[in-house]
């Protein structure tokens, strides 16, 4: 389960960079059927098995503060996401949301690996 989880968090930065590209050139890519439905089913299916990893080790994000952190950095992560590939106006700050989108990945990855909290 939790290499699952892994491997989709995995797919779902490497289609987030893939989409991010192809807004970078206008790409008409964009447009395909597959690249809009994707990225919804893939974070479906992350979400569902971080709630049953969650489930399985007893695990809540009120006790556990690293979990609540990481679910927070999840949900700054989404919303620099959408500001990237929908709302940015022009390159630079499409570039600059992209960039923000991964620092919130990186904590992400720091927290899940060390159980750490930063913030809270």
């Amino acid at each position: 389960m939790k290499h699952l989880h892994m491997t989709l968090a995995a797919i779902s930065i490497i289609l987030f960079t893939y989409r991010f590209a192809l807004t970078l050139m206008n790409s008409a890519q964009l447009d395909k059927k597959w690249l809009k439905i994707s990225p919804h089913i893939v974070d479906t299916f992350l979400l569902l098995l971080g709630v049953g990893l969650a489930v399985k080790l007893a695990i809540n994000p009120i006790e556990y503060l690293w979990l609540g952190e990481k679910l927070l950095a999840i949900i700054f992560y989404i919303f620099t996401g959408y500001y990237t590939l929908k709302l940015a106006r022009n390159r630079m700050m499409q570039v600059i949301g992209y960039l923000a989108a991964m620092g919130w990945i990186m904590l992400v990855v720091r927290i899940a690996t060390t159980k750490q909290t930063i913030f809270l």
